[in-house]
């Protein structure tokens, strides 16, 4: 049989939307750190986190903080799982799709702290690996504002 070209899925800006609401701002805790998407697609989620005062976790060196960082990457994670399950249901209306939200958990994650947590910025990526009917899992990296990997992290979530 002859190869076909995948299609990406393109998830509406009504669903995009809502799922920018939930993770900027429902989430109050992503509010606090800062958490902004940049990019929402069923492949991968970016964001981005401006460092402020209240994220030093190291004052002599104005390091992020290792729990700002946990925490960002685990949203992130989640996000790109979330953004994976929603382009299995397209079937679905953008309301209903946001709703899976709710059964969404952290049933394990992974952080390796490769280097100190220094800029201006920082970005972080994810991708799902595997979105299962109960479980996803995803691949996370906090990256500095020159690109540089400073921390990775891999996530399992419960998904219904």
């Amino acid at each position: 049989m002859p190869h076909r070209p995948h299609t990406p899925v393109v998830l509406e800006p009504e669903y995009i939307e809502g799922f920018r609401q939930i993770y900027e701002e429902k989430i109050v805790f992503n509010q606090t750190i800062g958490l902004k998407l940049v990019k929402v697609t069923p492949e991968g989620i970016e964001a981005r986190i401006d460092m402020r005062p209240e994220l030093v976790g190291h004052f002599a060196y104005n390091r992020i903080h290792g729990g700002v960082i946990s925490a960002a990457l685990d949203a992130i994670g989640s996000a790109a799982v979330m953004a994976a399950l929603a382009a299995k249901h397209m079937d679905e209306p953008p309301a209903k799709r946001l709703e899976r939200f709710a059964k969404l958990g952290t049933i394990d994650l992974r952080i390796d702290y490769l280097r100190p947590g220094i800029g201006e910025f920082f970005t972080i990526h994810a991708e799902a690996l595997r979105v299962g009917s109960r479980v996803g899992t995803s691949r996370m990296e906090f990256r500095g504002p020159d690109g540089t990997l400073m921390s990775a992290g891999a996530a399992a979530y419960i998904v219904s």
